[in-house]
């Protein structure tokens, strides 16, 4: 992909994009999603804001790092500048289209299930207290 292929991804599933080549923010479903590109570099990234990373408890960063691992599939959370994020980062040129699509669903969906699931989609690998409740 490139910045124009992006822009147009972008605007073909929300009609509240705002912004310039290389850094849109967006609303889906009341989640605000940014984009930001750097073509130079072969970069990319969707980020959505969850919440202060101060406010957070030990429990959600915990389950935050757990899920990374096991459920939020290609997504990320991740903390910088102070705020917890959902995101995604990728090489640009080499995104296609139904990997930006995928990537802006588990986005999306790890910004939605924050605090519950923390779920990037509906599939997830097993974690060793999820074995054990299988055997009991």
């Amino acid at each position: 992909m490139n910045n124009q292929q992006i822009e147009t991804l972008i605007r073909s599933i929300s009609t509240s994009v705002e912004g310039r080549s290389g850094h849109w923010q967006f609303t889906v479903k009341e989640v605000r999603i940014i984009c930001l590109t750097d073509e130079l570099h072969n970069r990319m990234r969707f980020i959505a804001p969850i919440a202060q990373a101060d406010k957070l408890s030990e429990e959600h960063i915990t389950r935050s790092m757990e899920a990374n691992f096991h459920t939020a599939l290609d997504a990320r959370y991740a903390i910088s500048d102070g705020v917890l994020w959902s995101c995604f980062i990728h090489p640009l040129k080499e995104l296609a289209e139904d990997q930006a699509l995928d990537a802006l669903k588990q986005v999306y969906s790890c910004a939605k299930t924050f605090g519950t699931t923390y779920s990037g989609g509906s599939l997830s690998f097993l974690t060793n207290e999820d074995r054990q409740a299988r055997k009991n």
